[in-house]
């Protein structure tokens, strides 16, 4: 079986393909969330153009995106290691789009 660099293992729940199990579980909790009502609209890898001046710099795409019962937005992103990549995609998305990405 392969192996990403950081040890995750690659994992199909509902035919859908997570870089993790932990990735993976987490997808199956929002699951269940969102069947009792406590979340609405889960998106899978929601993406979000990095755009510096005009001129798109990269994406950032997000784990999981949904609604809670109050309409509050979540941004979510399954990590077992913090690149220095991703530390600072994270920071050019949270103040281009004005959200928080929770880190699980």
């Amino acid at each position: 079986m392969a192996y990403s660099k950081y040890r995750a293992k690659p994992t199909v729940v509902d035919g859908v393909r997570f870089h993790s199990q932990r990735e993976a579980r987490r997808y199956q909790e929002l699951r269940l969330l969102e069947r009792a009502g406590k979340i609405k609209g889960l998106v899978l890898q929601k993406p979000y153009p990095v755009m510096v001046n005009g001129q798109k710099v990269c994406n950032y795409v997000s784990d999981f995106f949904y609604y809670d019962q109050h309409g509050g937005q979540h941004t979510e992103d399954v990590k077992g290691f913090l690149t220095p990549v991703y530390r600072l995609k994270k920071k050019l998305v949270e103040i281009i789009y004005g959200i928080r990405i929770e880190e699980i």
